[in-house]
């Protein structure tokens, strides 16, 4: 299993609508991210608007493409694209990168 961790920054002005936002997240999007090989994802958020991203998945190149082709996707990233920094018009999920990991206490 793949661990993967991204950051993303919301906008400060954002936030608390971020929050809540993500205490409602459609039940279908939930669905489609299972179904496409999503497992254990957690985002955390701190004060400041840091996003931290964590996911476990068989292979994230595959299971971002399959999310990439469903309808629920397109409308959600639609949706939340207002929500951060620095996208450089890339959707949210286009522009996690993930980030390298140096150690794992398992």
């Amino acid at each position: 299993m793949q661990r993967v961790c991204f950051l993303l920054k919301v906008k400060a002005d954002r936030i608390d609508e971020y929050r809540a936002r993500h205490a409602h997240v459609w039940q279908e999007m939930q669905d489609a991210l299972t179904a496409t090989g999503w497992h254990n994802y957690s985002l955390f958020l701190r004060e400041d608007g840091l996003l931290v991203g964590y996911l476990e998945t068989e292979d994230f190149d595959k299971a971002r493409a399959a999310m990439d082709a469903t309808d629920v996707n397109a409308r959600w990233q639609a949706e939340m694209g207002g929500f951060f920094e620095a996208l450089d018009g890339q959707a949210p999920d286009a522009a996690m990168r993930p980030l390298t990991e140096v150690f794992h206490l398992a």
